[in-house]
């Protein structure tokens, strides 16, 4: 059974799309989509992850209506902030 949902994409444009999400029955993913499997180098350190799909969900979107921009004025600015200069210094 599909499980189709409404999201806004932001790749290559804004738009309204209409995707697959993954069964949260799934016993293999749980409701992620995927398994992720962590690996690690020949001293055994962590290398990395691979995600692998799960048979639950599929890649596909489907755009329903692409979505203006919006003007200069009302886009969000936001500043960037380092969270650590409240800390005091130790």
């Amino acid at each position: 059974m599909k499980r189709l949902r409404l999201r806004v994409i932001g790749c290559p444009r804004r738009a309204l799309a209409l995707l697959d999400a993954a069964s949260p029955d799934c016993p293999d993913c749980h409701g992620e989509g995927g398994i992720a499997l962590d690996y690690g180098d020949e001293s055994g350190e962590y290398a990395g992850t691979h995600w692998y799909r799960c048979d639950c969900s599929t890649p596909w979107c489907l755009v329903l209506l692409p979505l203006p921009r919006l003007p200069r004025l009302l886009r969000r600015r936001v500043a960037h902030r380092d969270p650590w200069t409240d800390e005091p210094p130790f």
